[in-house]
């Protein structure tokens, strides 16, 4: 039998130990992941690509557990009413093939994503930083500014969106965390100016310059997340030339990252290098730093285990029948044929043939 995670399971999960708690759990556990970088058979996410948005799969393995993501990326969405990033994701075993796990990934996709931001700032930005900017107020921003507050200890968050009402919202949601000041902001340029980090977490696929650099301070560090696809960017090139680049996985970011404006001989840094002391993150404190962050399969794979961790923790989760019995493993038609005689026509499942993989 196979794990599922449905979207109440997951909701339920999140809820009981809470969103801080979640957000630094699974920040940690990608971190160890991302010290054993070398372990895990990489490759760029294959993208299937309209006019309107995107389709992708990301997968990553390494020798025991091979993970996958599915992840769309529509933002013409919002107009129709449904979500513009939804994902389900699945763990195999590596021996067998056999599909251990399968999960929502919509709402663990921004919770992955903001553990990675909070993650990579702690090791690039200054560690006296207190004050974000936080540009594009949508649905992962309110994870975004959560994250940086527990992990970082940012206490004043700076936004500003092009949609009032999305900026309403995250005021709304973030009034149960009194110790982080939530201040709005007439445009990017004034929620910028004077903070420590900048976050821009916008959803438009288009060649964009959100940050400029007129806006950039001395020290600053940028966690660039929404610029996530060919045709998407947020910075202008002029910021990533000023500024010392990091990045998840240097041949998907050249491609879909805020650097794909950039020659590509234009040097970046990966990060789990800086992470694993291979190479040098922050070496002053007037250095501007940008975390070029498109997401990377690796950081789905530690959300996926961190998930089967805790449903097999919490007894979360239901048992499915995703692949059929093998009583004979060389006669997969009869298997049709035994379930359809034996039920009357009507298909059930003998759990205890479909051990395998429990």
């Amino acid at each position: 039998m196979t794990c599922f995670l449905d979207v109440p399971a997951t909701y339920r999960l999140v809820a009981d130990i809470g969103v801080p708690r979640f957000l630094k759990e699974l920040a940690d556990t990608i971190h160890t992941d991302y010290l054993r970088w070398p372990d895990f058979d990489k490759s760029p996410r294959l993208a299937c690509h309209s006019s309107v948005g995107v389709i992708e799969l990301m997968p990553v393995a390494d020798s025991n557990l091979f993970a996958f993501k599915y992840v769309n990326g529509h933002p013409i969405n919002a107009d129709r009413g449904i979500h513009t990033v939804m994902a389900f994701g699945a763990l195999a075993d590596v021996h067998t093939g056999y599909p251990i796990f399968l999960s929502e990934l919509t709402l663990t996709t921004a919770l992955r994503t903001a553990a990675t931001s909070a993650m990579a700032a702690k090791a690039l930005a200054r560690p006296d930083c207190r004050t974000m900017a936080l540009i594009g107020n949508g649905a992962q921003s309110e994870f975004q500014a959560i994250a940086f507050h527990t992990m970082l200890g940012i206490e004043e968050i700076r936004v500003f969106d092009v949609d009032p009402r999305a900026t309403d919202k995250l005021i709304a949601n973030l009034a149960g965390f009194p110790r982080l000041r939530v201040v709005r902001a007439s445009s990017t340029a004034e929620a910028v100016r004077g903070s420590d980090i900048v976050t821009t977490v916008t959803a438009d696929k288009a060649y964009a310059t959100i940050v400029t650099p007129e806006m950039i301070e001395p020290g600053m560090h940028l966690n660039a997340v929404g610029g996530d696809c060919p045709g998407k960017t947020e910075l202008h090139a002029d910021v990533l030339r000023m500024a010392t680049v990091f990045v998840e996985f240097e041949p998907q970011t050249r491609i879909e990252g805020d650097i794909q404006q950039l020659p590509g001989d234009f040097p970046v840094t990966e990060l789990w290098r800086v992470l694993r002391g291979e190479a040098t993150g922050r070496v002053r404190a007037d250095q501007i730093t940008v975390f070029d962050s498109v997401g990377f399969a690796l950081e789905d794979y530690s959300a996926l285990r961190y998930l089967h961790g805790l449903t097999q923790a919490r007894k979360a989760g239901i048992q499915v029948a995703l692949i059929p019995p093998a009583r004979d493993p060389k006669n997969l038609f009869d298997e049709l044929a035994t379930l359809h005689t034996t039920t009357g026509g009507a298909i059930e499942v003998d759990c205890e043939a479909m051990a395998l993989g429990q």
